[in-house]
């Protein structure tokens, strides 16, 4: 499959997409012609697992690879999630259900494109003959970076350096990204925040200096977060996978269209439903959820964007975000796949922090989505709304996806199409915030507050959780965003 540009430039391979992640002039991989989903996958049959699912829908985006090592490759990823269904539907009350996207060894919906990646990765540069190790770099706002360090980890031919922002994630986020383990992983904390952090990791991907200085180490870099079409197309996949379980449990007929709510602060994984409906998946409305950092919602309303706002660190710290990198590719179909309109935006964004969309192309986006934010006070009520009324424990993003579900419903009580609704990390991850939404005590302690919260709620301390009572602090690197290249380079 061949790949173009958002800022224009030649089109390259699909395993080249996958090595670059980003392109050197800092547009991001999309396909050159659309893909369209087979019959087969219009729902999957029940008894088809998911890794088959996921691998058929990375063969349509991955022509490089045969459709027999995508299933492998699959296989392998999917194998260490701790439900047989890996992204299980679990339904609600009320025409909605949630896709549990959290089973995997990191306990966050980054494990469904991570565990994928690295075999992506290491294959794709076997099948382009780069002999130089793969040194990714990522910035994270909470969850990325452990599923990073985890789906890399000792992984032959490749390093994974990880940035975060300091006092930028939940304690038990950060907890899990300093004790990893591995002698190919770097975890680095910016002083700054997500954007900072981002705005970093991009400036050293463009910085010949740098990158020349990586080559004479042996290495070549590469992304690791949704901007690299190898992360991307595994998010696609679950929800084809979603749609075939709601269709095979009764709850909505086949070929009936769906509403789905994604909380998402970098944007990459509503943009991968928005890719599913593209393919002919039966979608309805996206609905966008922010947090208090509601510059998508902002966006998605009146056609501009602006960054230049103040930053909030909230409760969902994952969506603390307000420069969404993956918002560059929808706006890519927007512009008509105009690179020069494309590079014109990212500019205004780069010089004022804003840019407004181009001629008719709010009317198109508003057709599709639809955007809703919730502050953390609304994030806590819709926790413990959801506990005492349901029975379900929730962390602070899939409720910020839930509250948007609320208001949308509010908003449009004619639209009663069965809503699927992103839950996208395990509460125990912010174990204090859920635990004082349903009226515990607060506690400074994380893991305290997490035995609490199992022990209020008879729900089960996850294992990678229990585990970090006595993983030992192996990262204790901070960084200036100006030294993070020195940073890179002083730990290898």
């Amino acid at each position: 499959m061949t790949y173009v540009c958002t800022r224009g430039g030649e089109p390259i391979a699909d395993t080249r997409a996958i090595l670059q992640g980003l392109s050197d002039n800092g547009g991001l991989y999309v396909p050159a012609e659309p893909v369209r989903a087979t019959p087969d996958m219009l729902p999957f049959a029940a008894d088809v697992p998911y890794a088959r699912r996921a691998a058929q829908v990375l063969a349509l985006f991955l022509k490089s690879f045969d459709p027999e090592e995508l299933l492998t490759i699959c296989q392998a990823a999917y194998g260490r999630f701790d439900d047989p269904k890996t992204a299980p539907v679990r339904p609600l009350k009320d025409g909605a259900a949630l896709l549990e996207l959290y089973h995997g060894p990191t306990l966050a919906f980054k494990d469904m494109a991570l565990q994928v990646l690295p075999r992506l990765v290491t294959s794709s540069a076997r099948k382009e003959g780069e002999m130089r190790a793969i040194h990714i770099l990522t910035a994270t706002s909470g969850d990325t970076g452990k599923a990073a360090l985890e789906g890399f980890r000792d992984v032959p031919g490749t390093r994974c350096t990880v940035f975060y922002p300091l006092n930028g994630v939940s304690r038990l986020q950060e907890r899990q990204m300093v004790t990893s383990q591995g002698d190919n992983v770097q975890v680095i904390a910016v002083r700054g925040n997500f954007d900072d952090a981002q705005t970093g990791v991009k400036r050293l991907f463009n910085d010949p200096a740098f990158r020349a200085e990586m080559a004479q180490k042996g290495s070549v870099l590469s992304s690791a977060n949704s901007i690299n079409i190898g992360c991307l197309v595994p998010q696609v996949a679950y929800y084809f996978s979603a749609y075939a379980d709601l269709a095979n449990i009764g709850l909505i007929q086949p070929g009936e269209a769906i509403n789905i709510c994604v909380p998402t602060g970098n944007f990459g994984d509503i943009l991968a439903a928005w890719y599913a409906k593209r393919m002919g998946l039966p979608i309805g409305r996206l609905i966008c959820a922010s947090n208090r950092n509601h510059v998508l919602t902002d966006f998605i309303r009146t056609g501009e964007y602006n960054a230049d706002r103040p930053f909030h660190k909230t409760i969902s710290p994952s969506m603390d975000i307000l420069i969404s990198s993956n918002l560059e590719r929808l706006l890519f179909e927007l512009a008509d796949r105009r690179p020069e309109a494309v590079r014109a935006m990212m500019d205004d964004l780069k010089a004022t922090r804003h840019f407004r969309l181009p001629g008719d192309a709010l009317d198109r986006l508003q057709e599709e989505f639809a955007a809703y934010y919730a502050d953390d006070a609304d994030t806590k009520a819709t926790i413990r709304a959801y506990w005492e009324s349901e029975d379900t424990l929730v962390d602070p993003h899939t409720a910020v996806g839930l509250s948007a579900l609320r208001q949308y419903r509010a908003e449009h009580p004619e639209d009663r199409r069965f809503m699927l609704v992103n839950a996208t990390a395990s509460p125990y991850k912010f174990a204090q915030d859920v635990a004082e939404a349903i009226g515990l005590p607060p506690e400074e302690d994380a893991m305290r507050a997490a035995e609490q919260l199992a022990k209020r709620t008879s729900t089960p301390l996850p294992g990678p959780i229990a585990a970090l009572k006595t993983a030992a602090v192996a990262h204790t690197t901070v960084s200036d965003i100006d030294r993070m290249g020195e940073s890179v380079l002083a730990g290898l």
